[in-house]
């Protein structure tokens, strides 16, 4: 009798522990923390086992978008989105094989990731001296084709 009492109030209060950590870990769907800080999305194809790899980035917020893209045009206007007023069609992706879905997915979280981190994070070194600033590559652009060959 003594023990019917108090499983069930541990119980509900470690689900709402294990909610509260979920929260923490996990902000957005389809993106997770790395142990070093870095936030990475990806997803599902669908009737496969296979993930699509969506990129690693600074923020949850990019991973989040990166994510957003790639499950609307995986599954369309029913697809459960962490923004779903920030999605929208830009063009029409006919060709929707994981790579091409990959690349509009890191497209859009590379934009804002950029966008974030130049937001929270500006640099003293820009601020200071406007016409000495160093860009920082993005890893998860493609490299553009050179003309100087």
């Amino acid at each position: 009798m003594e023990g019917d009492c108090c499983s069930t109030s541990s119980s509900t209060s470690g689900e709402k522990r294990k909610q509260r950590q979920q929260q923490k870990e996990k902000p957005f769907r389809g993106i997770r923390m790395r142990k070093w800080g870095k936030w990475v999305a990806e997803i599902r194809e669908p009737n496969k086992r296979s993930r699509i790899w969506l990129g690693s980035y600074t923020t949850p917020i990019a991973a989040a978008r990166a994510y957003d893209t790639a499950v609307f045009y995986l599954r369309g206007p029913s697809a459960r989105l962490n923004f779903p007023d920030l999605i929208f069609q830009e063009d029409d992706l006919s060709d929707i094989s994981a790579a091409s879905i990959r690349k509009k997915a890191t497209e859009v979280g590379a934009k804002v990731d950029a966008l974030q981190t130049s937001l929270h994070h500006p640099s003293s070194s820009e601020s200071s001296n406007p016409s000495r600033v160093l860009r920082k590559p993005d890893l998860n652009e493609y490299p553009e084709s050179s003309d100087e060959d």
